[in-house]
């Protein structure tokens, strides 16, 4: 069956300055008895008259084949874009298992172990494009304790297979309040660390944000 969510976020202020901002992430997701699809566009575009100071965006493809009850295979290719951390593009390709490690339906579990190829280009010029192979090794839970409350946490490990020195962590924790049947308050918390980033971007990044998500199924 097809199910997802969406939000969508724009503000237009006007004072000594014109300031213009939106936000849009959308999450579809279609299971097919052995097959899962999952789509997720997310960007964020924040302006003060015509200087951008957020501008980001990722597009993510995902397949699921179920091998098992507790083991599925899965393969994706995203695009990113970010200039506040000096990423004209960066494109991935990925393939590994997913295992789920525990069964109960109130509490997931899930580990994933890839390798994924990485595309990367800077903003600068004079900065060279990177292609490499990546470990991508990741944690994920979902939490529901009670019946308005959801926990959704997941944490990546993404080192270089040549310079394991050179790694990447990150993770995204939601916790959602039920309003309506439909609409959802939800507060997310996302950390990136980066050993070593683009030229003069700080390793340590960080967003904490508030609004509301509109889901079906």
């Amino acid at each position: 069956k097809l199910s997802g969510s969406g939000s969508l976020d724009i503000g237009l202020i006007k004072n000594t300055n014109s300031i213009f901002r939106i936000t849009n992430r959308s999450r579809f997701q279609y299971n097919s008895h052995h097959n899962v699809y999952l789509f997720i566009n997310d960007i964020n575009l924040q302006k003060i008259e015509d200087n951008s100071f957020v501008n980001r965006g990722t597009q993510h493809l995902r397949y699921n084949r179920k091998l098992t009850d507790r083991m599925k295979l899965e393969a994706f290719a995203q695009s990113q874009y970010d200039a506040v951390s000096d990423i004209k593009f960066r494109g991935l390709l990925g393939l590994g298992p997913r295992i789920k490690l525990s069964q109960n339906k109130n509490f997931r579990f899930y580990l994933g172990t890839l390798i994924m190829y990485e595309h990367e280009e800077g903003n600068d010029s004079t900065t060279k494009i990177l292609r490499d192979f990546r470990g991508s090794t990741y944690f994920s839970c979902s939490l529901y304790p009670i019946e308005n409350l959801a926990i959704v946490s997941t944490t990546y490990y993404q080192p270089l297979m040549k310079q394991f020195s050179d790694f990447r962590i990150s993770n995204e924790t939601s916790v959602a309040f039920r309003i309506l049947e439909n609409l959802a308050f939800k507060t997310t918390f996302i950390y990136n660390f980066d050993a070593a980033p683009i030229l003069n971007i700080p390793k340590v990044q960080y967003e904490l944000t508030n609004g509301l998500i509109y889901s079906f199924d």
